[in-house]
């Protein structure tokens, strides 16, 4: 009795131990805005229906930074445009971020270890990253501040947003063969008449939101083996990469 009395005591103090982490974890947003995009020129400072692009995401981080959610809300960018943008619209932005991480083939989790480490430098330890890309324009300062409720009560890693996918599954998925005439199928079910409501749903990954400890990230990674799913309405996965989605978001919007 006197062992099991202890075992959980032991128990409740690991509880409220780990209460204590989750409530006092640190966390960075970081909103990676590169000045040289290709396919829309200026995108992240484009006018979208009166306000920059990016506008639609630091506007919700902040908010998440005065409901005491994050910790800090910072723009990562190359150009001094951007910058400028950036600031007037309320972010911090502490550096401009070196050529080395900034070109067509720098990867998210250099400028994303750059930060921290630029912080670290400067004694200020961040637990973990808030990844908010200015190209998924349509989540809401509830779904950070949900997506953040479900990271700081798990013991995982990392998080990612996703939507629902109810059609698109492997069953109604071809590549195209060398000679560019004919499709093979991807599942070898797809002409059993196998219905695609006993197929199941899939999650689609949407880009809205990234959340990963500090841990992963010294690892190199972004996001770990299985992270968390923070559910999205789909109208509110929008990833604006070209001309057409731009126009469905002024639409939408």
């Amino acid at each position: 009795m006197f062992l099991n009395h202890i075992a959980y005591r032991n128990t409740n103090n690991e509880a409220q131990i780990k209460k204590a982490n989750q409530e006092t974890m640190k966390i960075l947003t970081i909103i990676p805005a590169r000045g040289g995009s290709k396919g829309i020129p200026k995108k992240n400072i484009i006018d979208v229906n009166g306000k920059p692009l990016i506008a639609y995401t630091i506007e919700p981080a902040l908010e998440a930074l005065r409901s005491g959610a994050v910790d800090k809300v910072i723009v990562s960018t190359d150009s001094q445009e951007i910058a400028d943008v950036a600031v007037r619209l309320g972010a911090e932005v502490p550096f401009l971020r070196p050529e080395s991480i900034s070109g067509d083939k720098a990867k998210s989790i250099e400028f994303i270890q750059h930060a921290l480490e630029y912080y670290a430098a400067r004694d200020l330890i961040f637990d973990a990253v808030l990844l908010l890309q200015p190209t998924s324009p349509l989540r809401t300062p509830e779904n950070i501040s949900e997506a953040i409720k479900l990271f700081r009560e798990s013991d995982n890693d990392s998080l990612i947003s996703c939507y629902e996918e109810e059609y698109i599954n492997d069953l109604v998925i071809y590549k195209l063969s060398a000679d560019g005439k004919t499709s093979i199928p991807v599942n070898p079910l797809h002409n059993k008449g196998v219905r695609r409501q006993e197929h199941g749903s899939l999650y689609v990954r949407n880009g809205c939101i990234y959340i990963s400890g500090a841990d992963i990230i010294k690892q190199g990674l972004v996001i770990g083996e299985q992270p968390l799913m923070y559910i999205m309405d789909k109208n509110r996965s929008v990833n604006v990469d070209t001309m057409e989605d731009l126009e469905l978001l002024r639409k939408l919007l």
